[in-house]
């Protein structure tokens, strides 16, 4: 295995203050490689999208440490998050996040725009990246003249162009049916394996599964086991 491209070590994470305080997440550790998918799983209210969002340098742990490519988030000011965010992850969410009045290649260029990339040069990278999701043909479309799947498709092409080391998705499926949500994670797969990114993609749909090259669970808080190339470790004792 190579060396992790993203890694939590003894993670914990309290939301809210006083009486009203909870323990999200209680000494997570995760390691990801590039090539390969993960699906993080669990119920409602076990921590997976606090863990995503950390990792994802949207939120910083209470305790514990986290490397984005072997950069440290400890001490980082909100900017400093922002420029590490932008630099290596790339994000898909359930609600596409796209702008209805710009067209794909627009939404796309947005994620380049933020980095500063002069305009010509991000809207052929965008074109590219909306080619390499089976989008060519819908470069000048608008959000309302594409389907779900198609939507989520330009979403994935936004999370790709700044070429990340890392893609984090949360619940990249549960807004489209069957045959889009199985076309999504196939991409997604393609993308992980074909280009060596580490993926991970937070989802309780079993349907998902096959398309995993590992599985790790997490309940109240903490990864209670993990599965890869169908052999389960039970973690939560250790």
């Amino acid at each position: 295995m190579s060396e992790p491209i993203l890694e939590a070590a003894n993670v914990t994470k309290d939301l809210g203050s006083g009486a009203a305080r909870v323990a999200a997440l209680k000494g997570v550790s995760l390691a990801l490689s590039g090539g390969e998918l993960t699906l993080l799983m669990g119920p409602s209210g076990s921590g997976k999208t606090t863990l995503l969002s950390i990792l994802g340098c949207m939120l910083s742990p209470t305790e514990g440490t986290v490397h984005v490519c072997q950069h440290s988030t400890a001490g980082l000011e909100p900017e400093e998050l922002a420029r590490l965010r932008r630099e290596h992850v790339g994000f898909v969410f359930q609600s596409f996040h796209l702008f209805p009045t710009l067209s794909a290649t627009d939404n796309v260029r947005l994620a380049l725009d933020v980095r500063g990339e002069p305009r010509r040069a991000a809207k052929v990278r965008s074109r590219e990246a909306l080619a390499k999701v089976g989008l060519a043909h819908k470069i000048k479309a608008y959000p309302r003249e594409l389907s779900g799947g198609e939507q989520q498709r330009v979403a994935i092409a936004r999370a790709i162009v700044g070429n990340p080391s890392i893609i984090l998705a949360d619940e990249p499926t549960a807004a489209l049916d069957g045959a889009n949500g199985q076309a999504v994670m196939k991409l997604l797969a393609e993308i992980a394996r074909e280009r060596g990114h580490a993926v991970l993609i937070v989802t309780h749909d079993p349907r998902l599964l096959p398309f995993a090259d590992r599985v790790v669970q997490i309940e109240d808080g903490r990864i209670i086991a993990e599965e890869r190339g169908g052999i389960r470790q039970t973690l939560e004792d250790h």
